[in-house]
């Protein structure tokens, strides 16, 4: 199930569920390229845990909304990595607020990053794919994405979004032995979830019968099997990290 010498892009990778993907990669083989929008500090320790590994990493910092990043983006890590074999996004942000009082400028910055960037990922990437005639591309939705949720409307409609997308990748792409698959984690223990009360916690609790949160690394070891050898026959499934909430 490794990806020995793979080439690996994270998109949102300097902390939470992408950097535990980013991590989890280079324990399996691969090479990454950590992407970040800000938090360069954190990207340098993801950076420097990797390289600690005996792996090669590099940072390519900027918005993957922006067409002309995404094609700079590509070039750098090319010439610093290789080709990529592996296409992750996961870079997303969040405006919530209820659909009366969401800001038409808020739905729209969600769906820029979260829809917008993995179709401009996906469309660079996959071409460097279908040369090789080998790929993964792996895409982060969520449980809301398939169940909704109150003041995420901009949020659920692009990961929504995302799983029409996988599907019709997984068509387009198949024959050359490209995989597109997407994952959809419920409840994870991230910097968002640890600023929830502890009464607001145990409510959300009772939706999942695992009864407790899913750490980042759970995300990270099924995005981790998706890309290797051994998933080649996976294509256009989504798979739910929610500890059977959205069941």
């Amino acid at each position: 199930m490794r990806v020995n010498n793979k080439v690996a892009l994270v998109t949102g990778s300097s902390r939470g569920i992408g950097r535990a993907i980013a991590m989890e990669l280079a324990r399996q083989g691969a090479h990454v390229a950590i992407n970040c929008a800000s938090r360069i500090v954190e990207a340098e320790e993801v950076k420097q845990e990797i390289e600690a590994m005996g792996r090669r990493a590099v940072i390519v910092q900027g918005n993957v909304a922006d067409p002309g990043f995404v094609d700079g983006m590509a070039k750098e890590i090319t010439a610093s990595l290789g080709k990529v074999d592996i296409l992750v996004n996961n870079a997303g942000i969040t405006r919530d607020n209820l659909i009366l009082r969401m800001k038409e400028e808020d739905w729209d910055a969600v769906m820029q990053v979260n829809l917008k960037g993995a179709f401009l990922c996906a469309k660079k990437f996959s071409r460097q794919m279908l040369k090789a005639r080998w790929g993964r591309i792996i895409n982060i939705s969520s449980v809301v994405g398939i169940i909704g949720n109150p003041g995420q409307a901009n949020y659920c409609a692009a990961k929504a979004g995302l799983l029409g997308m996988t599907k019709s990748l997984a068509r387009e792409l198949g024959s050359r032995n490209i995989t597109v698959n997407a994952v959809a984690p419920g409840f994870i223990a991230t910097e968002m979830t640890a600023q929830l009360s502890q009464e607001k916690e145990r409510e959300m609790l009772k939706q999942v019968p695992a009864n407790r949160l899913g750490t980042p690394e759970d995300v990270a070891s099924i995005v981790s099997f998706l890309a290797s050898e051994g998933a080649g026959y996976i294509n256009g499934q989504v798979l739910a990290v929610d500890g059977g909430m959205s069941m």
